[in-house]
């Protein structure tokens, strides 16, 4: 029992990351988590490479003496050329290693950073269409919430946090009074009069 627990938690920490592991994304339903998570990761690592993420591909170029800018050779690279392609490459590495290897798969082509997270950002979060798609299901899903037989207070609450926490980052918004009110309805039977105290 206590390895199967052990297990479990190695699992967990295996995707949602800890101070020393990376999280990593292993599904399109995780993707939201994973991108607030990734994104807090790299910044604590080192918020470098988090900036060469979001700035796109480098281009170390030099000026000639007529004012034409052409690319610098890697030969007449001074150490600043070269801790900025570090940054790049660090951040590429980084992200890619974030990905399961069936996801990474898909994403092979891409040399960037930059382009790896604009194409996972594209793949994974969607169209206008499938933004709408994906905000009505997870507010079907909310409506339908309800107490399972069988299970327990503490696992019901952490199916309905989870699935919260899923519509605020798919952009479904709710108050604080409508999630109350579900919460209480969605109680097993037994629980009846203490929801008519509350």
């Amino acid at each position: 029992m206590e390895s199967q627990s052990m297990i479990a938690h190695q699992e967990l920490d295996a995707i949602m990351g800890t101070t020393t592991r990376i999280p990593r994304l292993l599904s399109a339903e995780g993707f939201p988590e994973w991108k607030y998570r990734i994104e807090k990761y790299i910044k604590m690592k080192d918020f470098k490479i988090w900036r060469s993420i979001l700035s796109g591909p480098i281009r170390i170029t030099t000026t000639l003496e007529d004012g034409t800018i052409i690319d610098k050779q890697v030969e007449n690279y001074i150490d600043d050329d070269f801790e900025r392609v570090e940054e790049q490459e660090k951040a590429l590495a980084t992200l890619t290693m974030a990905l399961s290897p069936e996801i990474s798969q898909g994403f092979h082509e891409y040399t960037s950073a930059n382009a790896l997270w604009e194409a996972l950002i594209e793949v994974y979060k969607g169209n206008e269409d499938m933004n709408q798609s994906r905000q009505d299901m997870l507010r079907q899903k909310f409506n339908m919430f309800n107490y399972v037989f069988g299970e327990t207070l503490e696992n019901q609450l952490q199916r309905f946090v989870t699935l919260t926490t899923e519509m605020s980052s798919g952009g479904v918004m709710v108050t604080r009074s409508e999630i109350n009110k579900k919460r209480l309805n969605s109680l097993p039977k037994s629980w009846g009069m203490n929801v008519s105290v509350i």
